[in-house]
């Protein structure tokens, strides 16, 4: 069976989900002047606040973003192809409880960009939380699950990617909550938590464009 135009739409939306998150947080950190935009130090969030100040009691660090209309933009584009490539696959990358359940749970960390796109920081604290927890929760859980998926789909076909994102989320996660730069700062380790999710989905969306027959799926139950 070949791949049909809504597969295909919806890898061309995994393929370009990455990209538009990293030339939004590029451009937006870019444009900021003083001080200038750390990599190391600075979180994702505060690419998005809309004020200028000192913010985060835990780290506290002076947080003046003026391109955070671009960032936000740019976030909720992310979710808005995430969840596309997510829901234009749905059937194609397999069937079962396990694949199912990792859809799921990686759907739900779209909603978690949204969140914290429609509320930065420094506007609702409470649901921009709420959205990296489901970003960083609920989207690395779901990569985790999808590790589990049966040989017989292209999940499983594809697990070797999916274990070592999920396995790179995980690590990042950890660290980034426990506030442990290891080397590359807190803001880049929370990187290392975020971005293995839209990658991962590039990866795919780019595998399931030059390879759109999927493996054979037993009847639906």
């Amino acid at each position: 069976m070949n791949l049909s135009r809504t597969g295909r739409v919806g890898a061309l939306c995994w393929v370009a989900a990455a990209p538009v998150f990293l030339v939004a947080n590029l451009i937006t950190g870019v444009r900021w002047q003083h001080p200038t935009y750390s990599w190391a130090t600075n979180n994702i969030s505060d690419l998005g606040n809309v004020g200028c100040g000192v913010w985060d009691t835990t780290r506290p660090r002076y947080v003046c973003s003026p391109w955070y209309p671009l960032m936000n933009a740019g976030m909720l584009a992310t979710a808005v192809l995430l969840a596309a490539g997510l829901l234009l696959t749905w059937r194609i990358v397999g069937r079962g409880g396990v694949v199912r359940s990792a859809q799921t749970l990686l759907l739900l960390a779209t909603t978690g960009y949204v969140l914290a796109a429609l509320y930065p920081a420094d506007v609702d604290e409470n649901l921009h939380v709420l959205g990296a927890f489901l970003i960083m929760g609920a989207g690395n859980v779901g990569l985790l699950v999808a590790v589990l998926a049966p040989n017989s789909t292209l999940l499983g076909r594809w697990r070797r990617l999916t274990l070592a994102a999920g396995l790179t989320a995980l690590v990042g996660t950890v660290l980034f909550i426990a506030q442990h730069g290891v080397g590359i700062g807190v803001g880049g380790m929370e990187r290392v938590a975020v971005l293995p999710f839209p990658l991962w989905a590039c990866c795919l969306g780019v595998l399931l464009a030059e390879n759109p027959t999927p493996a054979t799926q037993p009847p639906a139950p």
